[in-house]
């Protein structure tokens, strides 16, 4: 993962690149508790691979006991263009809404970014209610997006 996640591409319009292995291995062993430090939240990730061609990112979900989950996604530069993205996307929130009660997905994006807005286009998420842009802290330049799924199992 951390050369997938050296790719320059991946932050053009946010974050950075993770500035070591060590940094990258600690933050992903916080990330495996699968909580956050006050256990109101479940941080669920799940690398993203194509057969033949190893790692090609990974998907997130921060989930709230509400039902609500914040979904994020990073896919490397290569792979992109290909539908991975989307397909990887899809099958995130199927799980999310059947094994973890979500039904409700948010995304938080750059609105410049629009590789990003098309994808959650193509995934059923339209622009987010006035309600759910109260919840998320969002900046100037983001845009917020929801979809709602069938959740399966009881919170």
């Amino acid at each position: 993962m951390f050369a997938l996640l050296g790719d320059p591409a991946i932050y053009r319009y946010e974050n950075e690149p993770p500035n070591s292995l060590p940094w990258l291995r600690e933050r992903f062993a916080k990330l495996e508790t699968r909580h956050s430090g006050d256990g109101c939240e479940q941080w669920l990730n799940w690398v993203a691979r194509r057969r033949g061609a190893g790692l090609v990112g990974y998907v997130q979900a921060t989930v709230q006991a509400d039902g609500l989950a914040y979904v994020a996604y990073v896919l490397g530069s290569e792979h992109w263009g290909q539908g991975l993205a989307s397909e990887a996307v899809a099958a995130m929130a199927d799980e999310l809404a059947m094994h973890y009660g979500v039904h409700t997905l948010l995304a938080v994006f750059k609105r410049a970014n629009d590789r990003s807005r098309r994808l959650l286009e193509r995934n059923g998420f339209v622009a987010a209610e006035p309600d759910d842009s109260m919840r998320a802290a969002i900046g100037d330049d983001e845009d917020l997006m929801r979809r709602r799924v069938a959740a399966t199992v009881p919170r």
